[in-house]
């Protein structure tokens, strides 16, 4: 499986293409594709069809699209700024990620 510096939950900016520069939340993670979900990026317009069985209205939904893992950076909590991520064992053993601008550890 592979690893990503990027993990779920993380306040990521988007580097490229049409949402350049918007801050969002990782809110998935499609490791087949590899591919993110960040929140309110990447939207689009979609036509569904009304499901009386489950209750679903009929409409146009907006919705979130992955983006190429490539194209977002994590953003840092002490300097707020994108950075690049570093990895690093502390005392105790534990392998942790740092931002490499300031050497914070990331949460």
């Amino acid at each position: 499986m592979k690893q990503y510096r990027i993990h779920k939950d993380d306040k990521v900016m988007v580097t490229s293409g049409k949402d350049k520069g918007k801050i969002g939340k990782v809110t998935k993670i499609l490791r087949k594709k590899d591919r993110v979900v960040v929140e309110g990026a990447n939207m689009v317009k979609r036509h569904t069809k009304a499901n009386p069985y489950a209750q679903q209205p009929g409409g146009i939904v907006e919705k979130e699209m992955p983006i190429h893992v490539s194209n977002v950076m994590v953003m840092c909590g002490a300097c707020a700024e994108p950075t690049r991520v570093g990895y690093r064992r502390t005392e105790d053993g534990k392998k942790v990620r740092f931002c490499k601008k300031c050497n914070e550890i990331l949460g």
